[in-house]
């Protein structure tokens, strides 16, 4: 969707404060166990078929104990930590204010049942454009051992000090789940801590992981590029998308009211960006064979998919292979999302390991 449709004019040319922001880290002052339950109901959320993601038998023969999460599970503990950003840090922003154009995920290893969980964030940029700041926020996520299992970053625009319109803060007041804590509680109860030093920040590596062999179903060899995938499509119903609200922790309104989503501009409820990406990484996977296989994958959201109340939405995936590198056996992959005509991505990229 556009800004225009979703941010109010502010009141003034706010200064963005960059040389203060810019630069500042923080970890999250405790861990995420991830539950294997909780990684079963984001694998049906984002409709993820694989075997691996729900039962331990498949995902052993993949070389892994636990079952695999699908590859944009960390956006369920990424909401958490920019959700307390905004609150304690970015406090002059918000959050009805807020989109997210842009995201990236590098997988050192699949995020397993029962990992531990720490989550650094750095607010690496902020950049003005006309009345907008993009917000770029860094992310990584350590495990118990210490070691990086998965880096990325997010992209949100928002307008620093808008006024609000009345009729929206009424509405996501009363439909936004509760409660809500204030930025000075958020504060408060320090769900972030600073990180100050730089022996702090590079207390996280990449230390050597345990890397299975991909179990790919394509012939390296026989690929080329150039070559097409075959076409794939989802569904999505008003169902789907308050499962994955509830499922993903993000509250949004536009997603599951038809009241919001109208007062925000929009023709009806729209699905997730988020949601969309998990459905789109869920079309690699079923091309490739193995959920583990995609080491990066990142998005630029360009458009919405509106969900009506008595029929689902198709959302039709497409990708062609961009490049090969024969020494890492790596598959390049543009990918393109469609719904009723209307383009998804800007951009979407994803680089997929063979065997």
């Amino acid at each position: 969707m556009s800004t225009e449709q979703t941010i109010a004019q502010p009141e003034s040319d706010a200064v963005v404060q960059t040389p203060t922001l810019a630069g500042r880290r923080f970890r999250s002052r405790d861990h995420y166990v991830v539950g294997r339950e909780k990684v079963r109901e984001f694998a049906r959320a984002v409709q993820a078929q694989h075997g691996a993601h729900l039962r331990e038998p498949d995902a052993r023969k993949l070389g892994y104990e636990g079952i695999i999460a699908p590859p944009t599970f960390s956006s369920v503990i990424g909401i958490t930590a920019t959700r307390a950003l905004l609150d304690s840090v970015l406090t002059d922003y918000d959050l009805s204010q807020i989109l997210q154009t842009d995201q990236v995920f590098e997988i050192v290893r699949p995020i397993l049942a029962g990992d531990q969980l720490t989550t650094e964030v750095v607010i690496e940029s902020i950049r003005q454009f006309g009345d907008n700041d993009f917000i770029l926020v860094g992310f990584s996520l350590t495990d118990q051992r210490g070691a990086v299992v998965q880096t990325g970053s997010t992209t949100i625009v928002a307008r620093r000090g808008a006024e609000v319109d009345a009729n929206i803060a009424d509405t996501v007041e009363n439909i936004m789940m509760h409660p809500r804590p204030s930025a000075q509680a958020a504060a408060a109860a320090g769900a972030l801590v600073a990180v100050d030093t730089d022996a702090d920040a590079a207390g996280s590596a990449r230390l050597p992981q345990p890397n299975p062999l991909v179990h790919s179903l394509p012939d390296f060899d026989r690929l080329s590029v150039g070559e097409q995938l075959p076409a794939g499509t989802a569904e999505v119903t008003r169902g789907d998308l308050a499962n994955y609200a509830g499922v993903s922790g993000d509250p949004n309104p536009i997603h599951f009211s038809e009241q919001a989503a109208t007062l925000a501009g929009l023709p009806t409820v729209v699905a997730h960006g988020m949601l969309t990406m998990g459905l789109a990484s869920g079309y690699l996977t079923s091309w490739v064979g193995d959920p583990t296989a995609i080491e990066k994958f990142s998005v630029r959201f360009s458009g919405f998919v509106p969900v009506a109340t008595d029929a689902p939405s198709t959302i039709e995936f497409t990708g062609k292979i961009k490049s090969l590198d024969p020494s890492r056996r790596i598959a390049t992959v543009m990918m393109a999302g469609t719904s009723d005509g209307r383009k998804l991505f800007g951009r979407a990229i994803a680089e997929i390991r063979f065997a």
